[in-house]
């Protein structure tokens, strides 16, 4: 008797759970998205057509849609409502996510208790401590109230059941990655786990008209951990960053529905609690009485926020035959880059033989282009010993043939540090509207910067080039 041959249908099909790319065997790593064990065994699906169902709501000009409904409420911190585009909005999933350690739990426990409210009751689900435990921590910062209810869960039928005996208007769970479902199979914190957990807190986010936030994990390298669909999921993506051993934390919003993405909202993390920084540059700066060599300051922008940032720089002898180089808060090939400019554009050829230090002041990080003249002016003033003048800021972005090139904001940047009382600036060509009172010097290039050292104590350039100036 011949042996019935397989048909399409019986035999067994591989697809990958990250991205869907299906194939006709099992493979340890997916070709399309190169996720490794993503690829699991399915029966071949049916062809099947969908047939026209009953409409639950009848389509309506865009204009007689009721858009109160979507409405922003305030969730008691004005930072985190500046990121958030004006506060939460019903209905809306907002992912936070951010290293261990850096103030997540702390900071959204003050969102708990200030948006509690006679009207609008809020539940608080813990999966990564006990109730005891964040209820110690509410002590400490005052996120004490009555209509915040806390409830310590890692199951997801049990917190679709505090929803129902609650009937909050803001959900929190810390974390997504702790509430598992037992009817899928995987550990908590797997993809299957995160992405089910997800979907059924989005749903009953969207049907109950609820504000959730959900706190998100992260990898070591600092993207949110779990499926990609994850991100695509929410309506809005925070990140959460901070260095452990500052006092500054920045929110800094990466997706978001509802408003936009260049707002930052800017934290000070204490001994009681989390507190919102309506103006963050005092703890940027270091007020002296007179100028000391190698610091200089510039205006940065977080988002569409201009902060007057520090740039400290030390130049000192070294006995090893390589040089030392460091930097915090600096990216260190930018710093290398200012050397190379300094030395060739600049003329000063012993700054490259010595252990050079770079910093900036209150933990913040520097990373644009436009704190590359400060870099390089902190530097020169480190080499020659001689400080720049009292109450300058430097603005612009140098390129390796020393010219200073325009940067974006430049206007906003003037205002922020004629606000803050610094009354001189130098600035690329066409910086636009000045502040009235304010001493703006346009430069062209590196040696233009460079004469605002004291000529007095700068080292000098060769004998040829003196006199060619």
């Amino acid at each position: 008797m011949a042996a019935r041959t397989k048909t399409a249908k019986d035999r067994p099909s591989y697809r990958c759970t990250e991205c869907g790319w299906q194939a006709a065997k099992w493979l340890g790593r997916c070709p399309e998205c190169q996720a490794w064990g993503t690829i699991d065994e399915y029966g071949a699906p049916a062809v099947r057509t969908t047939a026209p169902g009953r409409v639950t709501t009848s389509a309506l000009p865009i204009g007689e849609v009721d858009g109160r409904q979507a409405t922003a409420r305030s969730t008691g911190v004005p930072e985190l409502d500046r990121v958030l585009g004006g506060g939460l909005v019903p209905g809306a999933v907002v992912l936070v996510a951010g290293e261990p350690g850096v103030g997540k739990s702390t900071l959204l426990l003050d969102v708990a208790a200030k948006a509690a409210s006679d009207e609008h009751r809020t539940l608080y689900i813990t999966g990564e401590e006990s109730a005891s435990q964040v209820r110690l921590r509410a002590d400490r910062i005052k996120a004490i109230d009555d209509h915040l209810f806390l409830a310590a869960e890692t199951d997801l039928a049990a917190v679709l059941g505090h929803l129902d005996a609650v009937k909050p208007s803001l959900l929190i769970v810390d974390s997504v990655q702790t509430v598992a479902s037992p009817e899928i199979d995987g550990a908590p914190g797997g993809m299957s786990q995160v992405r089910e957990v997800a979907g059924a807190l989005i749903r009953a986010s969207k049907e109950r008209g609820m504000a959730t936030l959900l706190v998100g994990h992260v990898t070591k390298d600092g993207a949110i951990a779990g499926p990609r669909l994850l991100e695509h999921l929410v309506d809005v993506v925070l990140s959460f960053e901070g260095d452990r051993h500052a006092r500054l934390r920045l929110v800094r919003g990466i997706k978001n529905r509802y408003g936009t993405t260049d707002e930052v909202g800017c934290f000070e993390l204490h001994d009681e609690g989390i507190t919102g920084l309506t103006d963050p540059s005092g703890l940027f700066l270091t007020r002296r009485a007179e100028p000391v060599p190698g610091t200089c300051l510039t205006v940065t922008l977080e988002g569409r926020r201009p902060l007057v940032a520090e740039v400290q720089a030390l130049t000192v002898d070294t006995q090893i035959p390589t040089p030392r180089r460091t930097t915090s808060g600096l990216e260190t090939s930018r710093v290398q880059m200012m050397l190379a400019v300094l030395e060739q554009r600049g003329r000063i050829s012993a700054i490259g033989k010595r252990d050079i230090y770079t910093a900036t002041v209150g933990g913040v990080k520097l990373t644009e282009p436009a704190a590359d003249l400060a870099i390089a002016l902190a530097l020169a003033s480190a080499a020659s010993d001689s400080p720049l003048p009292k109450n300058l800021v430097a603005i612009g972005e140098v390129g390796l043939a020393g010219e200073v090139r325009r940067v974006t904001g430049v206007q906003r940047r003037l205002a922020e540090a004629h606000r803050l009382g610094f009354t001189h600036a130098l600035v690329p060509s066409d910086p636009g509207k000045i502040p009235a009172g304010m001493k703006v010097l346009e430069v062209a290039d590196i040696g233009d910067a460079l004469r605002v050292l004291p000529r007095s104590r700068r080292r000098e350039a060769p004998r040829d080039e003196e006199e060619r100036r």
